[in-house]
């Protein structure tokens, strides 16, 4: 039987559908300007260019420079920014393809930003594809509409009177107490770039009331405002104060329409993706004119003249964690430059490269650093304004008679904490959670270090200790302080304290406030008798409607000894910083505060604490650094990956035998590596980048501050070789690392 043209049977409704083929729809190209130059979401560093493709005549009104397109790229689909458009391609016509689609009119990234992000990604070795991916958030197509019809609403209206009132009282109480901030007012009124260290005074929301005036004073001068902060609890700390100065949080309105209008934006890469995305929009537009947050507000796309503020510039947080790992510090220093605005770094401890930059006899000017004005509080008002501070030491505490010398909380220190906690809370401070091994002389308990690079020690596996920076053995190692040849292993952390604290604070409330407790972080305490235990950084704020009454009555550091055996570059900085912070939360000696340090410690660390005056530390940093070539005396990039890819990386930069293969020091000239020295496999790996990451080393690569830029092009062009190239292998960088091991 034929079943030739036979047709299969279907009940009505399920036939299949019959789809037919469109044809292709015509493209005319735009009659002006018909090539589109994209930056594609393409994160290979070889690729880090821009792409040309033609654009349809239909789009041509919607395709602006900033914008967000998707286009065809090796076989599928990816998203990009419209860079530019031109007149012509060099790109064979025969290869030139349409954008597949606009994503709208509404510009992204605004010109000065597009201008910004090639100079960081120049000043760090990546791209600007790097850049793009951790600037703009993730688009949310309903947040577009919502802003659209918000855009042409008339704006809430703010008193702007009011608010420059407000800030000019702020002004008249500040000035006096500074030695330096005149200038600064005068910079945020002016027009040409400055930059400037600030040091705040002690205090509860002493450098929240800097901050909140600096903000007030450029927002009223017409500038923008871009202020990255450590944590979100310091966000939460200066919208409180800005709102007190008049400023509008950009939040949800009560108006009938439902949109969102404001003064201050927060820009954080932990908000949910609608939230970022509307607060990044705003300022894309220039509805909000300043911005606040965390290391993702360096990328806030602000146009025209801006101030750029950084508080605790020192902070592990301010470096991205991912490629090409720049730091907000730099970021906002180079941003400032470029807007013609005012950069300030404002911390308790005076970073190195703060002192650096305020010092006479630097020469040399990086895209990411160069000459700060220095301002410090007043001598005479530090002192009223500080606690008593006494360091209770074993020397100190056998002078006093105190037969509990070595006890963690020896009996000085309880007597100076109960007679506090008549009156107030009280707040002890111990180091971060957990245990670590460190390596000290077995005479005299000197952290161990490389004679070579001064590095911290490792404890051997088997044979002789070696540096974690540079990868030296120590053999024949003695200490420097008293002689000794024998190191021993130490155990440093603190664990158990709140046990300990409730037998010698009998009867009395204890809270412990730490990332790793199960209650987490308290936000704030009542200002009633109670023993405050925290971590740095989780330190809860005192609740009070007056200055007495939101402060601690007395601030103790506990285990300063583990101080001595951190192993960063920035260890003793870090330190001071996390000391000065807890210090600064406690009453002044006029109302009988007193803080204590308790333990042994680095001198310099107990008197740049007792003087209030982070320079002192700063300083000896400076010497110290010159003596072995290390940031900011000389550019550093720490360079890691498979062990064979690392050393050809070297070779072909010519770190080894080129002409970046040796730089000067304060003791002459040395080596420009050191290393390359074991490090771990990376902690999240699957079987597939197990091999790629086998036998994984890293090296520390230094170079005169005058070629840090020759070197961030130079490691930018061989890692791209070796993708291009399909090497085996990791292989990765970073410029100014917050460290080394």
């Amino acid at each position: 039987m034929s079943t030739a043209g036979a047709e299969q049977l279907a009940l009505d409704g399920l036939a299949p559908r019959k789809r037919r083929k469109r044809a292709p729809a015509e493209r005319t190209p735009a009659s002006d300007r018909p090539i589109a130059r994209v930056v594609l979401d393409v994160q290979a560093t070889h690729l880090g260019q821009t792409f040309d493709y033609l654009i349809d005549e239909r789009q041509s009104e919607d395709v602006r420079p900033g914008v967000l397109v998707r286009v065809r790229f090796g076989g599928r689909r990816v998203n990009g920014v419209v860079w530019e458009r031109a007149d012509r391609s060099d790109t064979p016509a025969s290869s030139l393809r349409y954008l597949e689609r606009v994503f709208g009119p509404d510009i992204l990234v605004p010109a000065s930003m597009r201008e910004d992000i090639t100079l960081i990604a120049d000043a760090y070795g990546g791209t600007r594809a790097n850049i793009l991916r951790l600037a703009v958030p993730p688009r949310v197509a309903r947040v577009e509409q919502e802003q659209r019809m918000v855009a042409s609403l008339p704006r809430g209206r703010t008193d702007d009177e009011a608010r420059r009132g407000a800030a000019d009282e702020l002004r008249r109480t500040l000035t006096p107490l500074y030695d330096g901030l005149q200038g600064l007012d005068e910079a945020l009124h002016g027009g040409r770039f400055r930059a400037f260290a600030l040091d705040p005074l002690p205090g509860a929301g002493q450098w929240c009331r800097l901050a909140g005036w600096m903000a007030s004073t450029a927002l009223a001068a017409g500038k923008a405002v871009v202020i990255v902060l450590p944590t979100m609890r310091e966000v939460d700390d200066l919208s409180r104060e800005l709102t007190a100065l008049g400023l509008r949080m950009f939040e949800r309105t009560g108006a009938s329409h439902g949109g969102f209008d404001g003064d201050v934006a927060v820009l954080n890469a932990a908000l949910p993706p609608a939230e970022r995305y509307r607060a990044y929009m705003a300022v894309a537009t220039g509805r909000v004119r300043c911005v606040i947050g965390t290391r993702a507000a360096m990328y806030a796309p602000v146009e025209g003249p801006a101030l750029f503020l950084i508080y605790e510039d020192i902070d592990y947080q301010n470096a991205d964690g991912m490629m090409p790992y720049a730091h907000a510090r730099g970021v906002l220093r180079l941003r400032a430059r470029s807007h013609d605005g005012v950069f300030v770094a404002m911390a308790n401890a005076r970073s190195p490269i703060s002192q650096w930059e305020c010092g006479a006899n630097h020469v040399a000017q990086t895209p990411v650093s160069g000459f700060s004005t220095s301002i410090r509080p007043l001598q005479s008002v530090v002192k009223d304004r500080m606690p008593w501070v006494r360091w209770l030491n074993r020397e100190e505490l056998g002078r006093l008679g105190d037969t509990t010398v070595g006890a963690r909380v020896p009996h000085t220190a309880v007597t100076i904490l109960s007679k506090a906690l008549e009156n107030g809370p009280v707040l002890l401070s111990i180091p971060r959670d957990g245990v670590n091994e460190a390596l000290s002389c077995a005479a005299c308990h000197r952290r161990a270090r490389c004679p070579r690079c001064t590095g911290p020690l490792a404890r051997p596996q088997q044979g002789v200790a070696r540096c974690l920076w540079c990868g030296a053995a120590a053999v024949g190692w003695h200490c420097p302080g008293c002689g000794g040849e024998r190191m021993r292993v130490v155990r440093v952390g603190a664990a158990g304290t709140a046990q300990e604290l409730r037998g010698l604070f009998r009867y009395v409330p204890i809270v412990t406030s730490s990332p790793n407790q199960p209650r987490g972080i308290v936000e704030d305490i009542a200002c009633t008798p109670m023993i405050v235990i925290a971590t740095p950084g989780a330190e809860p704020r005192v609740r009070g409607d007056t200055p007495g009454r939101s402060e601690y009555r007395a601030v103790a550091i506990l285990d300063a000894w583990t101080s001595l055996y951190e192993t960063g570059v920035d260890a003793r900085v870090d330190t001071l910083t996390a000391w000065m912070r807890a210090v600064a939360m406690c009453a002044p000696r006029s109302r009988g505060g007193q803080a204590l340090v308790l333990g042994e410690t680095d001198p310099v660390l107990a008197r740049s604490l007792a003087l209030w005056d982070g320079t002192v530390l700063a300083e000896r940093e400076l010497v110290e650094r010159a003596e072995t070539g290390l940031p900011p005396a000389a550019a550093a990039a720490c360079v890691w990956g498979r062990r064979d890819a690392v050393r050809t990386a070297l070779d072909h930069i010519g770190a080894f035998h080129g002409d970046l293969a040796v730089v000067d020091t304060a003791q002459g000239e040395m080596p420009a590596v050191w290393g390359p020295v074991p490090i771990a496999q990376p902690r999240t790996i699957d079987a597939r980048e197990l091999e790629a990451t086998q036998d994984r080393v890293k090296a520390v690569v230094r170079v005169p501050l005058s070629q840090r830029a020759e070197l961030a092009r130079r490691l930018r062009v061989e890692i791209a070789r070796h993708v291009a190239a399909r090497e085996p292998g990791e292989l990765r960088f970073q410029l100014d690392p917050k460290d080394l091991t």
